[in-house]
């Protein structure tokens, strides 16, 4: 009897207990209350006392301090919360991309204005008014090479704008010093046509355009890499959370509320495991995502090194003046096997009339370009402080997507140890923590997640990633394949190689010296008469171009 009062007792002190312990958990809905209008809410929504939880949905059906009108504003805001840090992280990202695609937009148009301006000055001081009566020449190149870098091949074919710069070239030249002849317009077509096998400028065209096109490819396509990069974040973070995943988190963030316990924050694996349901679709991004990354990585170490923007732009002048200086030695030459391919031209007679004036010799020399003589102004920087600095960005960006639940579920937002929200009590959480992607989320225990119905929209940024990255590596080659409609929706084509074989790796002479010409061009052969009379032909033709020379250069000063 003794033993069975006892019980009794104790049973009645535990009905007490429970029963104080509901009392005291009646008077704990102030501190909902607080919490709860904190958030922005009406106060006047949370009941003064704990009432029957039967109608929630999400939440612990028992006690609580919770109502159906507050589960569902409390939902709201738990979306919200799941979203800021989510958004807050990918603007950051797009932030800084945006900042480094301008930098290397304005860097890229900075040099390549520098580069026509110091030709101008160049060309003026050594060339005078026969480069002036030329200039649109030069001008037209430059506007051609800063419209093939905004747009591409859908606006300009780099190897045509470049033969035809130096057919152009050759043709002008070939007038000034062969003034003392006439020339038809069929005469000048022929020129043109063998301007490759005469190889007026010597080593230089073939040099240059491959050093162009690389350079080129190179820089617009890693300026288009950077301004893809804010565009995938922007649509990506943009993707809503699903139904299931906005319920998660309503247990997570706000269930500890409807039982009084304001202050209890989620375990960490938890949080875990409802954010990587959350961000499944954004985390099958990294895979294609971390790709695209290395190809930046890889062409900017191209952009550093054999495909270097600057060091190909900054002494443009020098090249061509030096070619023009090839074409000046080697003038008699050029013009013998041309009159020997094309007919010998008719004699100009308004130039024998002007014979009297006193001969003289075109004497504009270069000096040799030292890298060091020209200190980069193009945006206050240069292209090794640019890569350097983008380089860290990249590498700092690979695998965003996979590591935003640890980035999301740290700090303040998760309690330590077992002293944490697990989803029904205040106790240690239970559950293994799954893998990332939609794949793993089969046996996810806190967020439904239908592996079978992917994200359109990140499906999408996923082949544009893939497609961009295909790019990337095609530039890193020396290669143009990107279908240009930046302009007028017309398709591109694809460029002229950059990279002739093995010479993408071999050909690093950015700052080449012009070897003589060695070749034979492929034109008419006529026998040539070396007859003493011959010789003395020669010496007067000589003495003609030389003649024309001093009329063009003496020109300005004789009106």
């Amino acid at each position: 009897m003794k033993t069975l009062l006892v019980l009794c007792v104790v049973c009645m002190l535990a009905v007490l207990s429970v029963s104080g312990t509901a009392e005291q958990k009646l008077k704990n809905c102030n501190e909902v209350r607080d919490a709860y209008s904190s958030k922005g809410f009406n106060v006047n929504d949370v009941p003064n006392k704990g009432v029957n939880g039967a109608p929630l949905k999400v939440c612990p059906q028992g006690f609580s301090c919770c109502t159906l009108e507050m589960e569902e504003k409390l939902s709201q805001q738990s979306h919200t919360e799941i979203k800021a840090p989510v958004t807050r992280l990918s603007t950051s990202l797009q932030s800084t991309f945006r900042q480094r695609h301008d930098h290397f937009d304005k860097f890229f148009r900075e040099l390549l204005k520098n580069a026509e301006v110091s030709l101008h000055n160049m060309f003026v001081r050594t060339y005078g008014m026969m480069y002036v009566q030329n200039a649109e020449l030069f001008k037209n190149f430059f506007e051609a090479l800063t419209r093939y870098y905004v747009s591409g091949s859908a606006a300009v074919n780099l190897d045509s704008m470049l033969s035809d710069f130096w057919a152009d070239l050759l043709e002008r030249m070939f007038r000034l010093v062969n003034v003392q002849y006439e020339f038809s317009d069929a005469y000048m077509e022929c020129v043109s046509r063998h301007t490759e096998q005469l190889q007026p400028f010597g080593d230089v065209p073939r040099k240059l355009r491959i050093q162009l096109t690389r350079a080129f490819i190179a820089a617009r396509t890693f300026v288009r890499g950077l301004t893809l990069m804010p565009e995938v974040v922007n649509k990506v973070s943009m993707v809503s959370a699903s139904p299931s995943c906005v319920r998660a988190a309503m247990k997570m963030l706000y269930c500890p509320y409807c039982s009084g316990q304001v202050a209890l924050k989620p375990c960490q694996n938890y949080c875990l495991n409802v954010m990587r349901g959350c961000l499944a679709n954004q985390a099958d991004l990294d895979t294609e995502w971390n790709n695209f990354l290395d190809a930046m990585l890889s062409l900017a170490e191209r952009l550093e090194g054999p495909f270097n923007f600057e060091s190909v732009m900054d002494p443009i002048d020098v090249k061509i003046s030096e070619a023009i200086m090839n074409m000046q030695e080697n003038s008699m030459q050029v013009s013998q096997k041309v009159f020997q391919g094309c007919g010998q031209p008719k004699s100009s007679i308004a130039f024998r009339s002007k014979r009297s004036v006193k001969e003289t010799g075109f004497t504009g020399r270069f000096r040799p370009y030292s890298p060091d003589a020209r200190p980069t102004t193009a945006a206050g920087t240069s292209l090794d402080r640019l890569t350097n600095d983008v380089k860290k960005k990249l590498k700092h960006a690979k695998k965003f997507w996979s590591t935003l639940p640890e980035t999301v579920c740290d700090g303040e937002r998760i309690a330590p140890g077992d002293d944490c929200w697990n989803g029904t009590a205040k106790s240690r959480y239970e559950s293994d923590v799954i893998g990332n992607g939609l794949a793993n989320q089969l046996s996810n225990p806190d967020v439904d997640v239908d592996i079978t119905k992917p994200d359109i929209v990140i499906r999408s940024q996923i082949a544009v990633l893939k497609e961009m990255t295909s790019w990337l590596k095609a530039a890193h080659s020396g290669n143009d394949i990107s279908v240009d409609n930046d302009e007028d929706g017309s398709g591109g084509e694809e460029s002229g190689s950059g990279c002739d074989s093995a010479s993408c790796d071999t050909d690093r002479d950015i700052y080449f010296s012009t070897p003589p010409n060695t070749g034979t061009p492929r034109v008419k052969q006529v026998v040539v008469d070396r007859s003493p009379s011959a010789g003395v032909a020669s010496q007067q033709s000589m003495a003609l171009v030389l003649c024309g020379l001093a009329l063009a250069l003496l020109a300005p000063h004789l009106r």
